[in-house]
């Protein structure tokens, strides 16, 4: 899947991926203890419900995504939110991004299902602009939702688990501080469905 088929999906007035942040972003990102400055990228951000909502918490964001469609409509609803000034966009590829401002208090990925190879690439490059004592967290839908979980691709390749997540942070720096399987909600336009998902929050020590 490329640009391309992104800028087709998001090419609608409706949010595909509502407006609605993820709750793992919001219970492992919101009390997190920041010193100094609180700026945060998120990878692969989409339509910026996560990115938005962590505006509204006070961050700096910039929303990284290779569909420009996409980020409109975040920018959009960053406008809506009253959190405009807060937001800002890069429209670029996972694997080769660069940042507008780094090193960042707060990185997120959120529901990147590529190619293990690729996402260990994808992982090491955002943990290389961790600032010392912030974060990196992530969410996925997880190897383990082939087995009775709702939803999410059913490559096995694009679906990572705690093996292939810890050794594309090996040699980063970050010390893993939760990674695991948790009971996860999709959402859908017919509500809430059960998943397994993947969480990870690491930490780059001061």
């Amino acid at each position: 899947m490329d640009s391309k088929y992104w800028d087709d999906k998001y090419s609608t007035q409706e949010f595909i991926y509502t407006k609605v942040v993820n709750r793992f972003v919001a219970e492992l990102c919101g009390d997190l203890e920041v010193s100094g400055y609180k700026r945060a990228i998120e990878l692969a951000g989409g339509e910026g419900r996560n990115a938005v909502w962590l505006a509204k918490q006070g961050w700096h964001v910039e929303n990284v995504d290779f569909s420009q469609k996409a980020l409109d409509k975040y920018l959009i609803l960053a406008q809506e939110e009253g959190v405009a000034e807060l937001c800002s966009a890069t429209c670029a590829d996972a694997l080769k991004f660069e940042p507008l401002v780094s090193p960042v208090e707060l990185a997120v990925i959120g529901y990147l299902q590529i190619p293990e190879a690729q996402l260990e690439v994808a992982t090491r490059r955002i943990a290389g602009y961790v600032a010392d004592g912030g974060h990196l967290m992530g969410v996925w839908h997880s190897r383990d939702n082939l087995v009775g979980g709702f939803g999410g691709p059913r490559d096995p390749d694009v679906l990572p688990n705690v093996e292939t997540i810890t050794k594309a942070l090996e040699g980063t720096g970050l010390t893993i501080q939760i990674l695991e399987n948790r009971e996860g909600q999709i959402q859908t336009k017919e509500g809430l469905k059960p998943s397994t998902t993947l969480v990870l929050l690491a930490k780059r020590e001061a």
